[in-house]
């Protein structure tokens, strides 16, 4: 049988625009597997030069599914940069409006991206691997709640921050206003329904996909399966954090390998550039750089909504908390290195993130006036870190006494987890394909790998307008370079 490629072009079910390229070798086998990622960033450099104050209004731009924990994220690093600390209710306004953000795009992943994998299955015609031929399976009420619900997340975070694609509220200092009572009075009932589907989606989880033997074998076996490390935010008890707290990184046994502020990260991130991407790589100093490779001696590592839970001594909500044990007394191991209880995580995330805007919609604190205090430090340098839906983020800025922007680092969570699905990727398709023996179904099992960590590519990469220098190598499937493509 002759070398041959088979790409997968465009990926499908994320947002941003990639490909995976699978090198077969003379007997149809996985000699390669590559995930490309072909947009180019841009973002950081236009940032410079503008008033660090409108940083946190306009890096919600980067992306129409992340913007609130850029918002966030942009915000604190605002605050750092000032050396000026919101006062509480400012800081419960930004856990609400986060919460919701987070629990909007958990909603949006794993109904309409993720679920179709599982119900109706891979092996399902690609017309009805969608939220429509989910909706078909598990009827239409459970979809109108899905969007009804996910509709109040957002609503929630258009009355906090203004709009809920594009927020303006959070401000160096706090908030820009406070929450009325009369806009109190309109959250409580949203919150109520997100509570009561957070638990019909567990449960949809646990009858509609673990109690099927074929489903039960996939998340549970050795297909989607790598040993890494895992880095995400804990509070001071070590529960599981969003909005504050310190990064832990563990390694894949599970011991802490390391925890720092996030102010920090430097110290333990750092970023390596492949000529097959345009999306960076970041590793774990502490282990260094050794490429796509997993195990206890791999810089990589991974975030997202597994990595929480697997960093984190426990939740800090009482139905989470029941819900995360559930989770890792199935897999009977803590590290949980299968790649699709990923899903799963999420929809324990869920339960975790329903139950603090619950929380949070009834503190009589958030409804306070005492939303600022106005900076009156000296600009300098600042760093902020959130979770995003998709892992840890990272917003850093430099600047001159007037506060005007001379240098931005962004690492996002997905870039973070780069390495990580290159590697899954890999792993299913090794595992997938065998003796040239390929079909629409296998390919979307392949796909399923990069899906589970909800990747955001318009977050972790974004394309500049006109042409750009580009240098093209058409590889071999033994990596030799069979021709060089190149333009100035």
């Amino acid at each position: 049988m002759a070398e041959r490629t088979i790409s997968i072009s465009p990926i499908t079910r994320l947002e941003g625009h990639g490909k995976i390229d699978i090198y077969l070798d003379e007997e149809g086998n996985v000699a390669d597997c590559l995930f490309r990622v072909v947009e180019l960033r841009g973002f950081e450099r236009f940032l410079e030069g503008r008033p660090v104050e409108e940083l946190p209004r306009i890096t919600p731009k980067i992306c129409g599914v992340c913007p609130g924990a850029h918002h966030m994220a942009s915000a604190k690093a605002a605050d750092a940069v000032f050396g000026v600390e919101p006062p509480p209710a400012a800081i419960k306004l930004r856990r609400l409006y986060l919460d919701a953000h987070l629990a909007h795009s958990h909603l949006l992943h794993f109904f309409a991206l993720a679920a179709p994998d599982f119900i109706p299955g891979p092996e399902a015609p690609a017309a009805r691997r969608n939220l429509l031929g989910l909706i078909a399976e598990v009827g239409p009420e459970l979809g109108r709640r899905v969007l009804t619900v996910r509709g109040h997340c957002q609503r929630i975070q258009g009355i906090i921050a203004g709009h809920p694609i594009h927020p303006v509220a959070a401000l160096p200092g706090g908030m820009s206003k406070p929450l009325s009572e009369v806009e109190r009075e309109q959250i409580l009932p949203w919150t109520d329904e997100l509570l009561a589907l957070a638990r019909d989606a567990l449960e949809l989880f646990r009858e509609g996909i673990l109690a099927a033997p074929p489903l039960r074998e996939m998340i549970l076996g050795d297909i989607y399966y790598n040993e890494t490390h895992y880095a995400g935010l804990v509070d001071a008890e070590g529960c599981a954090e969003y909005y504050d707290g310190e990064v832990r990184v563990i390694e894949p046994s599970g011991a802490e390998l390391c925890r720092f502020a996030g102010a920090d990260y430097l110290e333990h991130i750092a970023e390596r550039v492949l000529p097959w991407s345009y999306l960076k790589f970041p590793y774990l100093r502490a282990k260094g750089f050794a490429g796509l490779t997993d195990g206890p001696q791999s810089g990589v590592f991974r975030v997202n909504s597994l990595a929480r839970l697997n960093v984190a001594r426990a939740m800090s909500t009482p139905l989470a908390e029941e819900a995360r044990r559930e989770l890792y007394e199935t897999f009977g191991v803590h590290p949980v290195h299968h790649t699709l209880a990923f899903h799963w995580a999420r929809l324990v995330e869920l339960m975790h993130l329903a139950e603090a805007v619950h929380g949070l919609a009834r503190d009589p604190e958030v409804t306070s006036t005492d939303v600022r205090r106005v900076p009156d430090g000296t600009p300098d340098e600042g760093v902020g870190v959130v979770e995003a839906a998709r892992g840890t983020l990272y917003h850093h800025y430099q600047t001159d006494r007037q506060g005007m922007v001379r240098k931005v680092n962004l690492i996002v969570a997905t870039a973070q987890n780069n390495a990580a699905m290159g590697l899954s990727v890999k792993r299913a398709a090794e595992r997938l394909i065998k003796n040239g023996a390929v079909d629409e179904a296998i390919l979307d099992r392949v796909e399923m790998a990069f899906r589970a960590y909800d990747p955001c590519l318009a977050c972790a990469t974004h394309a500049l307008p006109g042409q750009t220098p580009l240098r093209v190598r058409v590889l071999g499937a033994h990596g030799e370079v069979r021709r060089l493509l190149e333009r100035g």
